[in-house]
């Protein structure tokens, strides 16, 4: 089975020495630091690893796994442990999704090196992986896994074994005729090619097959014109499917005299279905085609809350790791909570909590590292400044010296705004969200004349030290707060100047009420609501939240109460308007699958152009009660079939799960529903519903759709398998392929469901 991929591997050195295998050790604390055999599989897309050479070996990664390799120096773990291992023998292992990182360390910089170099490359070249070299990975891993031996060809036994891992349900006569059909050299084995050959019988789509016969004369192939009338007819491409066929022909029939002929065979159609262009998932969505000269508070914005923790809300770790992953996955506004720290440091962490502690100086220099890695777009750090006014003076220091030209400090062109700017002016930019002493004006009015304050106080300080050291023991004299509030400046840190100084765009406000907002506030201060406050306002005034949002930037928060870094359904935010709905970004499940879900579009950049009816402050949206003028529509969906569900439950050999499939409508509250199929019994592998699936919604603008594939269990809850959230108005009509994500977001290839979506103007049963 090697064949498939190896022939394909690129010829380097340090591969073959990863192959023959290496001592390394495993760091997972400071205290925790074991010695395992680590090598790279033959087939070289596999990582195992045993206690010693020659021992027991179980695997440890798959390359496609892995996002990146990092050397040792930037592992907050590996850096504690700098006495006792040298920096540049460790590296660190980073997988796609939640999953931890896995910090190593070599018995020498030379073989630390080969092993990143050597992961590095084959990281890249699972990237640049094209449709058909990716199957081959998933049929190369799924033999290693039968192929109990390790001899590289597999028996019947063994591939008996093996149907029930890939969730097959088989007469064994019939398992036994296509197992001889497909050994071509009747050596009662199966090996490379001859696995190949038994897959495909195993997958023959029959369903794509009546599809094909529809729209072809001959049933052997489409001609141009064929494929013209599928494309129009049932995939609702218009006036392009001329252009479009020409382009789908060259791009995925595989035969060359097909493409000179203009034709698409049978295996070139499912391999245009299977593809980018087949997804359910618009092509054009994906990258930024939005309009991103509109102010900040036009656009939904990917929020983080607790940035920092990578576990839960009072005991769980924090770690520049979470601000990695955060930035890397698209969120534009990360959370800073700041004490006062050792040394005079300060140190970011949960507030009277047992989280662990980080040095505030590193979280900046993280974000300037990773800021604008995914995307250009501006980034906002969200200030919990708890710190004393010398500490607060150091985060002011720490935040101009690290972020430098990136940080934000003045008005784009020094003069005073008459709105937000747009995240295309603010390209490349950090803005800090925070506390502000002065309004923008007073700030832009008195910058010329505080110059010449600062110079003047300088110099009396200079001509009278007694003068200096009486205001450095009343540093409240130098705030604007009034004398008599002494007891409170001694229980509330008094705001630095030159930490204040840095906010612009994002000044921190308290909300009292929309009127009080209208009347007092300005375009660029902006108010954060807890989850609880935000949706009673949403229920007692929704029509004035939304025009508050078509004005003023909004922050909602979880509940303190989510401990367990739990999540809330951001969708009804977002019916509002709001626009940084933050969320516990570490923590998988239905509620990131709609955050993700509505990011994924625009170049997945983190910024979502809100509706044109948020974005209108006199709009007459409410969002509990929406009426015309919007266009309600119908979607028909019909379930059509399964590809490859893997198990929720790999270690369940024996067991083949009974798959049904379910469609969620997230929007507005009248248009919130779920329905979902039957279940067929015991087939992963390619089960067939051909059920039918009716929606009406009011407001497609504001919906998701989640399709989610269950295991059913009549004892319990059903098992979830995979699932993908689609924006209403990013998804394609027709025929196509849904491909199926884990819990962790990470694609579950080639596991996928095959749909046809139907879109109708108006309701089912209206008149008109």
């Amino acid at each position: 089975m090697v064949s498939l991929m190896q022939g394909r591997l690129p010829i380097n050195p340090d591969l073959r020495l990863m192959q023959k295998g290496m001592l390394m050790r495993k760091v997972r604390s400071k205290s925790w630091k074991k010695l395992r055999y680590f090598r790279l599989q033959d087939d070289g897309m596999t990582v195992w690893h045993a206690r010693q050479a020659g021992g027991t070996a179980k695997p440890t990664f798959s390359i496609s796994d892995v996002e990146t390799v990092r050397e040792g120096h930037e592992s907050e773990l590996l850096r504690s442990l700098a006495e006792e291992f040298p920096l540049e023998q460790g590296f660190t292992i980073v997988f796609h999704g939640r999953r931890s990182n896995l910090d190593l360390v070599a018995n020498s910089i030379e073989e630390a090196k080969i092993w990143m170099q050597g992961l590095q490359l084959l990281v890249e070249f699972v990237t640049g992986m094209d449709q058909q070299e990716r199957l081959d990975q998933w049929l190369s891993d799924w033999f290693q896994r039968g192929d109990r031996n390790q001899d590289g060809r597999m028996s019947f036994h063994e591939v008996q074994r093996l149907l029930h891992l890939m969730n097959v349900e088989m007469d064994q006569e019939y398992a036994f005729q296509l197992f001889q059909a497909a050994d071509t050299s009747e050596s009662g084995t199966l090996e490379g090619e001859e696995f190949v050959e038994f897959y495909k019988a195993l997958t023959k789509r029959t369903e794509v097959y009546e599809l094909f016969e529809n729209f072809s004369a001959d049933g052997q192939k489409l001609t141009l014109l064929e494929f013209v009338d599928f494309l129009q007819e049932e995939q609702k491409e218009g006036e392009r499917a001329s252009d479009l066929a020409l382009d789908l022909i060259d791009r995925y029939e595989p035969s060359d005299s097909g493409k000179l002929r203009h034709v698409l065979s049978m295996d070139g159609f499912l391999s245009y279905l299977c593809s980018k262009d087949g997804d359910i998932f618009n092509p054009t969505c994906l990258p930024i085609y939005q309009d991103m000269t509109q102010p900040l508070n036009h656009y939904y914005i990917n929020s983080s809350h607790n940035t920092y923790l990578v576990g839960d809300q009072l005991c769980g770790q924090s770690s520049v790791e979470g601000y990695i992953r955060a930035l890397k996955r698209g969120c534009r506004c990360v959370e800073v909570d700041i004490w006062d720290g050792p040394s005079g440091e300060p140190i970011v962490y949960h507030g009277h909590t047992l989280t662990s502690r980080i040095p505030f100086k590193d979280v900046v220099a993280t974000v300037a590292q990773y800021a604008f890695q995914t995307s250009d777009y501006p980034v906002i750090l969200s200030l919990e400044n708890h710190c004393s006014w010398e500490q607060q003076q150091v985060m002011a220091c720490h935040l101009t010296e690290i972020l430098g030209e990136q940080l934000l400090s003045t008005t784009l062109d020094g003069l005073l705004p008459t709105q937000l700017p747009s995240p295309e002016e603010l390209r490349g930019k950090i803005l800090v969200k925070g506390k502000k002493l002065r309004t923008l004006e007073e700030d832009l009015e008195e910058e010329e004349e505080e110059e010449e304050l600062e110079s003047e106080l300088e110099r009396e300080q200079e001509a009278d030290p007694e003068l200096e050291a009486q205001l450095e023991s009343e540093p409240q004299e130098l705030s604007p707060r009034s004398k008599d509030k002494k007891k409170e400046k001694r229980s509330k840190p008094i705001l630095c100047p030159s930490l204040s100084a840095l906010v612009v765009y994002l000044k921190s406000v308290s909300f009292h009420s929309f009127t009080h907002s209208r009347e007092h506030y300005r375009f660029y201060e902006t108010s954060s609501f807890s989850e609880t406050k935000a949706r009673s306002l949403i229920k007692e005034a929704g029509n004035e939240f939304v025009q508050h949002n078509a004005w003023q930037l909004s922050r909602v928060y979880p509940s303190g109460l989510r401990t367990d870094s739990s999540n809330y359904n951001p969708q009804e935010l977002w019916n509002a308007g709001c626009q940084m709905v933050a969320m516990n970004v570490q923590t998988a499940g239905l509620e990131m699958d709609i955050y993700d879900g509505l990011f994924r579009q625009n170049g997945a950049c983190g910024y979502v152009l809100k509706p044109d009816f948020l974005r209108d402050v006199q709009s007459s949206f409410h969002p509990e009660r929406p009426i015309s003028p919007f266009k309600a529509q119908t979607l028909l969906i019909q379930v059509i079939s399964g590809q490859q569900l893997p198990k929720d439950d790999m270690s369940k050999e024996r067991s083949i799960v009974d798959p049904l499939v379910r469609v969620e409508i997230f929007g507005v509250r009248p248009d919130t529903t779920r329905q979902e199929t039957s279940y067929v019994e015991n087939n992963g592998f390619n089960p067939y519903w051909g059920q039918t699936l009716s929606f009406r919604v009011l407001v497609p603008e504001l919906a998701l759709l989640r399709f989610v594939v269950k295991d059913y269990n009549r004892k319990s809850r059903n098992e979830f398998i995979g699932q993908y959230t689609v924006p209403w108005t990013c998804m394609q009509q027709g025929y196509r392929h849904i491909h199926l994500l884990s819990k962790d977001g990470i694609s579950l290839h080639p596991a996928s469901i095959f749909v046809h979506i139907s879109i109708r103007e108006g309701l089912e049963g209206d008149e008109s």
